[in-house]
């Protein structure tokens, strides 16, 4: 019970209490001015009753106010609960667009990798070719050598003076 609750519980039962201790006040008639004429009542119980109305009319405010708000909050729930799920389905649009994305990505990322395969590949034929050919003329070079110089003056392999 919070301190508002308890407060007004003991102005409800202060009010009670009173009313009860001097109930023969409150009900002994008296001369009551209505504005335009009077009239011989309790003014004790006209004052009571009227305290007594005024709080229904104020519990039933709170009600209507608390059941308002209670309406309201469940309204704004609903909304949020809406704009949650549009911001669910967006975030789910945007992570297929970034897997999608992603996956064209890494498939131009692996054709330009086997581009670059096929161009190493090539170019480490034409190196060998090339190589190869250095290596075929260096040795034409040498045996025409071999051949130019004369037999005298030639060492064999294996052979020293």
């Amino acid at each position: 019970m919070n301190l508002r609750t308890l407060i007004l519980l003991l102005v409800v039962l202060a009010i009670g209490a009173l009313a009860a201790l001097n109930w023969p006040t409150l009900s002994a008639p008296t001369v009551v001015s209505l504005g335009l004429t009077t009239v011989q009542a309790p003014l004790g119980l006209i004052m009571l009753a009227l305290t007594a109305l005024l709080a229904i009319f104020f519990v039933a405010y709170v009600l209507t106010l608390q059941g308002t708000v209670l309406m309201e909050t469940r309204r704004h729930n609903k909304e949020m609960t809406a704009q949650r799920d549009l911001a669910d389905k967006a975030e789910a649009s945007r992570f297929t667009e970034l897997r999608n994305f992603l996956e064209l990505q890494h498939g131009a990322v692996l054709a330009r990798m086997d581009a670059l395969e096929a161009r190493m590949n090539a170019r480490v034929r034409e190196t060998e070719n090339v190589t190869a050919a250095y290596v075929g003329q260096l040795g034409d070079q040498l045996q025409q050598r071999r051949a130019d110089t004369p037999t005298a003056t030639r060492i064999e392999p294996g052979l020293h003076p």
